[in-house]
């Protein structure tokens, strides 16, 4: 058996002005730091032996600040990285809605059906994130591991834990930092925790 701690990034200023992030390398803001710092002391209580991150900046940072009191180092890790959204990089949602009305109400109302151009599909995130979890959970059986990763990456592989197809992507919420726990046996997968962020009551306050 091994449990993973999936953690989604700390806030970029792209989240709060609701830019199409994906592959665009952004960092966190002072807000996201801070998300990070909260985080990071909330999983040091932890036995992790092992932190991977998707390579993107935002991510890193979120994965570095969790590593440090840790003692590990962070192993960037390509198959959790964010959705390629192809032509919708850097477009504000209003941008998207305007320029790709019919593609826009796929997105809202069926994203499992939703092709981006030059693009990924959820199920093609789905399929090499859910190979990634099979090849950890091998290679870190017994341990517990953390990996850092994006809003649309753990919607995905919540959705592929639970048993569910993406057309209940809407229905995983991800806030930033927010913390899942689940464990992978041979008996299949066993989810603990969905979308805790007790850690930014403080913040929040």
């Amino acid at each position: 058996m091994t449990r993973f701690i999936l953690v989604r990034h700390g806030q970029t200023e792209w989240n709060r002005f609701e830019r199409f992030r994906g592959r665009v390398d952004i960092d966190l803001d002072d807000t996201g730091l801070k998300q990070a710092e909260a985080a990071a002391e909330k999983i040091a209580r932890l036995e992790v032996k092992a932190i991977y991150s998707s390579p993107l900046k935002r991510a890193m940072t979120t994965a570095q600040l969790i590593a440090h009191p840790l003692g590990l180092e962070v192993q960037p890790l390509e198959g959790i990285n964010d959705m390629d959204f192809g032509q919708w990089h850097g477009l504000s949602i209003s941008e998207v809605r305007e320029q790709y009305p019919e593609l826009f109400a796929l997105w809202r109302l069926h994203p499992e059906r939703l092709e981006i151009p030059e693009g990924e599909t959820l199920e093609q995130v789905r399929n090499r994130v859910a190979a990634c979890i099979d090849e950890l959970a091998a290679k870190h059986d017994g341990e517990i591991v953390a990996l850092v990763s994006h809003r649309v990456v753990c919607k995905v592989l919540l959705c592929h834990l639970l048993g569910l197809d993406n057309s209940h992507f809407w229905q995983i919420a991800q806030d930033a930092t927010a913390i899942n726990i689940f464990e992978v046996s041979l008996s299949g997968f066993t989810v603990w925790r969905i979308n805790d962020t007790c850690h930014l009551r403080d913040l929040k306050a």
